[in-house]
């Protein structure tokens, strides 16, 4: 874990993956704060900071004396997110310079086909 990006987003990223996986089942507990302190060797309040943002946004909820849950339709929010984030970092500037390229979509289709192909 140490990509440049502020370890709570990692934190965050980390149990937003484990939600789209199925690792994390919605209605589950999620690990606790000092479960992730202690996984990671990271400060507690660290962790707490990628818990919070996921409360902040939907995925995650508390139940009082209990721990904090994934919120029921988390995957489903989680997905949608990150395609629209796959689109905006991957997708538009694929189309960019295929633009600049002159290929149109079709030529795209049977670029990605072929290259899909060879793996």
């Amino acid at each position: 874990m140490d990509d440049g990006r502020p370890l709570f987003l990692q934190i965050a990223e980390q149990v937003e993956s484990s939600v789209i996986d199925g690792s994390l089942p919605e209605e589950t507990r999620a690990p606790s704060t000092n479960e992730l302190a202690a996984f990671h060797r990271i400060n507690p309040a660290t962790a707490a900071n990628g818990i919070n943002k996921l409360v902040t946004d939907g995925v995650l909820y508390k139940r009082r004396g209990i721990g904090m849950f994934v919120a029921s339709g988390a995957r489903d929010q989680l997905l949608e997110r990150r395609r629209q984030t796959f689109g905006e970092k991957f997708i538009a500037p694929l189309l960019g310079e295929a633009h600049k390229l002159g290929m149109d979509a079709e030529d795209l289709k049977k670029m990605i086909d072929a290259w899909s192909d060879e793996t």
